[in-house]
């Protein structure tokens, strides 16, 4: 049995295929695996806990994991040791969440393009046909994060205790949110996740695009993503798509299409969940 995963903050996906790609089980579903905002004990527990992965662990062969967080060494060495101790009869590799994002929305495996992921979090590589470039190292959603859901997020709250929503849009956010300001303090400064937390806002905007204030907010906080991470690979997008991966860049194409029109790249392709295209990619070279 092959396990596929792609893991975000705030959720984490599994495939249970064979060698030939055939589903063994139902997608499973845990909680997210970031080793940057959780402990190696967490990790270890949200696994366990979940009754498949608990049946099927020494079935398991192979165990191909993506994951936010693992772009450095010392995350990716916690979540592999994590793997090895639960699935003792698995080889297992660990790779950041952006070599999911690439492997999906590629239209072959030897195409040069940007790839960004636009989901709880944000991320921008430029894949050459064989290798990764990365040309900023991210500092996490309290810092970057540019156009993910939790900078969405933030950005609405922001705007609400600012006052500079309009007003129908107001009632309607506090309408849906409980925006206590003691009650967001707590969730964003003594629970864990703060960043799927603030994504969780993010949702509004979709719900509202009719509304021009929502649509110049997503809109924004594109162009400043473009500004900072698509625009760090100015030559490569003279000839090469950017491909986006994620929630936010699915239900955000329109706005997408149009920025790249007015800030000059080619817009690829949009996956919304990268793991299914990682399926074939895996058991092609098994």
């Amino acid at each position: 049995m092959i396990l596929i995963v792609d893991s975000g903050s705030t959720k984490s996906d599994w495939i249970a295929v064979d060698n030939n790609g055939n589903k063994l089980l139902e997608k499973i579903r845990t909680k997210g695996l970031n080793p940057e905002i959780i402990s190696d004990k967490k990790l270890k527990k949200i696994i366990k806990e979940n009754e498949d992965l608990k049946a099927h662990k020494n079935s398991v062969t192979h165990v191909f994991f993506y994951g936010a967080g693992c772009g450095t060494e010392k995350p990716k060495n916690s979540v592999t040791a994590v793997l090895e101790s639960i699935f003792k009869n698995a080889e297992v590799y660990v790779h950041e969440d952006t070599m999911a994002a690439i492997f999906a929305t590629i239209n072959s495996t030897t195409e040069a393009a940007v790839v960004c992921i636009l989901g709880t979090g944000s991320n921008c590589s430029y894949y050459d046909g064989e290798n990764l470039v990365q040309r900023v190292d991210s500092l996490g959603y309290s810092i970057m994060d540019d156009a993910s859901g939790n900078y969405y997020g933030r950005q609405l709250i922001r705007d609400y205790y600012f006052n500079l929503m309009p007003e129908d849009i107001k009632i309607a956010f506090e309408t849906k949110y409980n925006l206590d300001a003691d009650y967001i303090k707590y969730n964003i400064y003594k629970q864990p996740n703060p960043n799927a937390y603030l994504a969780n806002f993010a949702e509004f905007m979709f719900l509202n695009k009719d509304s021009e204030y929502i649509l110049n907010v997503i809109k924004d906080g594109i162009r400043l993503f473009t500004k900072t991470m698509i625009m760090q690979y100015k030559e490569e997008i003279k000839t090469c798509p950017v491909h986006f991966a994620g929630s936010i860049a699915f239900f955000a194409k329109d706005q997408i299409q149009e920025v790249a029109n007015e800030m000059g790249f080619t817009l690829g392709n949009i996956e919304r969940r990268p793991i299914e295209g990682l399926v074939a990619f895996h058991t092609s070279k098994l």
